[in-house]
Parts: structure tokens; C-alpha cells; sequence
């Protein structure tokens, strides 16, 4: 069995969230690559949003600080993905002040 086999494998025995994990860490070590993100002017007023859905990033973060959890998200938002919450938590670590200003500006609106 080669590794990626064994991997997964193993991928296949773990629960959305765990999974959720290693997509986080895997994505961190990409390090600037955030598949699954686009920013584009046309859609949801350029702010990062989750392909396919046009869920703000911001949107999930917030809801996670009211703590909202993983599971709760993918049975409120069906589109999503678990790759795509550890997509959207990586893009945020590494663009906080966007996700800060997006929360606030929403939050007034």
C-alpha cells in the first residue's frame, strides 16, 4: 500500500471535524494558497467568499466567535464543506485585519 493509500485510508475512518483539523493543518503549510477562497470584485462586494456559495468568510468567522460550531455551520450552510470551514479559518489567520474590518462594517450595516 503506498502512503497516499494509507493516508486515505485513514482519512476515511476520521469525523467531519477531525478532518476539518487536517485540512487546517495542511493548509498552513501550504501557506498562501487558499483553494476553495476567491475575492473577486463582481461577487459579494469583493470580499472573500467560499467558491460555489458566496459565503463571506467573515460571515463563518463571526459565527464561530459566537460560537457556532463546525457541525452546526455544514448543517446550516448544506453547501459547504468541511474543507471549505478549514479553508475559510486558514485565509483568516492570514488576513485578520481584512476579516476584522468585513465583521465591523457588517456589524454597523
Amino acid at each position: 500500500m503506498t502512503t497516499l493509500e494509507t493516508i486515505e485510508q485513514l482519512l476515511n475512518e476520521l469525523t467531519a471535524a477531525e478532518k476539518a483539523q487536517v485540512l487546517q493543518w495542511i493548509a498552513r503549510d501550504l501557506g498562501e494558497a487558499f483553494p476553495g477562497i476567491e475575492n473577486q470584485p463582481d461577487v459579494s462586494g469583493g470580499e472573500a467568499v467560499i467558491v460555489r456559495t458566496r459565503i463571506p468568510v467573515w460571515l463563518l468567522v463571526q459565527a464561530r466567535r459566537l460560537g457556532t460550531s463546525e457541525a452546526e455551520l455544514l448543517r446550516s450552510y448544506p453547501a459547504l464543506r468541511a474543507e471549505d470551514l478549514a479553508n475559510a479559518w486558514a485565509y483568516a489567520r492570514m488576513h485578520r485585519e481584512e476579516i476584522e474590518r468585513q465583521i465591523v462594517e457588517n456589524e454597523v450595516a
